[in-house]
């Protein structure tokens, strides 16, 4: 098989290779996002995971706005949400993320949340007030719901998908191998059923995987096939950037040529829909491939 070239992060790790660089967050629209979101003491993945496309989605009037508060239940060493012992979670919430959407005028609203183990229902109530709520007050806006895992909970994980959004996804993050040392507190074939199972409810799937934490090409096929097997139709990958030093190491800088090969295997596996590249993330151009 062809080598593309990497960058290693060891020689590369002050100093970013220049496809990832990004434009500071500028603009009315972004200020208007900000004001919005500040006003209606809301949560967004954009600044809870320091997403480097912020300026960009913000800068076009979007952001992922983020439920059931700001604290995860999960400690994944490639996460800068914070963890911990989260409040009790906003009964009002719903209510506050719908106004927000609706006073933006977003088309494709895209809604996350952090994991809340704690809860019997893993937030799925929360979940179905908020998908509902943006229905009823911007019945033209398209939903995708970005998911966490629901530990096996399919009760659970029905009512979360039930009310309506167009899009459901659910991120495997990371090859098999990696699972332990990425995502210690989740399994890969769980991740794949609840997937599966959302597929079989009648919801268009998606997923997510990060790239640069060591990882193979080899593995990144398989867990396109593993994908496809269990009824995934849209694919995103990008590079994982080190949040703090804290969190897991960048291995290697992918390049953006290996990127494109990606999208092109990807494609012929039959995704109906690959976003691949370096500052790609589960919620980027989220609307293109509804």
């Amino acid at each position: 098989m062809l080598e593309l070239p990497i960058v290693e992060a060891k020689s590369a790790r002050e100093r970013k290779p220049e496809w990832l660089r990004v434009k500071l967050p500028i603009g009315e629209k972004f200020k208007h996002v900000r004001a919005l979101v500040d006003e209606y003491n809301l949560h967004t993945i954009c600044q809870s995971g320091n997403c480097p496309n912020m300026g960009e989605c913000w800068g076009a009037g979007t952001a992922t706005f983020m439920i059931l508060g700001n604290t995860c239940t999960r400690s994944c060493s490639f996460c800068a949400v914070k963890t911990g012992r989260p409040n009790e979670y906003d009964e009002d919430e719903p209510r506050r993320v719908a106004e927000a959407i609706q006073l933006m005028e977003v088309k494709h609203a895209v809604i996350t949340s952090v994991n809340r183990d704690e809860l019997k229902d893993r937030g799925a109530e929360i979940w179905y007030q908020t998908v509902r709520a943006v229905k009823e007050l911007s019945p033209s806006t398209t939903i995708e719901t970005l998911i966490p895992d629901v530990k096996a909970n399919w009760s659970a994980l029905e009512r979360m998908i039930s009310p309506g959004q167009e899009v459901v996804s659910h991120n495997m993050e990371t090859v098999k191998s990696l699972y332990r040392k990425v995502r210690p507190q989740a399994k890969y074939e769980r991740s794949l059923e609840q997937i599966k199972r959302t597929k079989a409810y009648g919801k268009r799937t998606k997923s997510g995987i990060m790239v640069g934490l060591g990882e193979t090409k080899e593995e990144i096929f398989q867990i396109m096939d593993d994908l496809r097997e269990h009824d995934c139709d849209v694919l995103t990958i990008g590079q994982y950037l080190q949040p703090t030093k804290m969190h897991l190491a960048v291995e290697e800088f992918v390049h953006p040529d290996t990127f494109a090969l990606y999208k092109e295997v990807g494609l012929s596996k039959g995704f109906d829909f690959v976003e691949s590249g370096p500052l790609v993330r589960s919620s980027y151009h989220a609307e293109r491939h509804l």
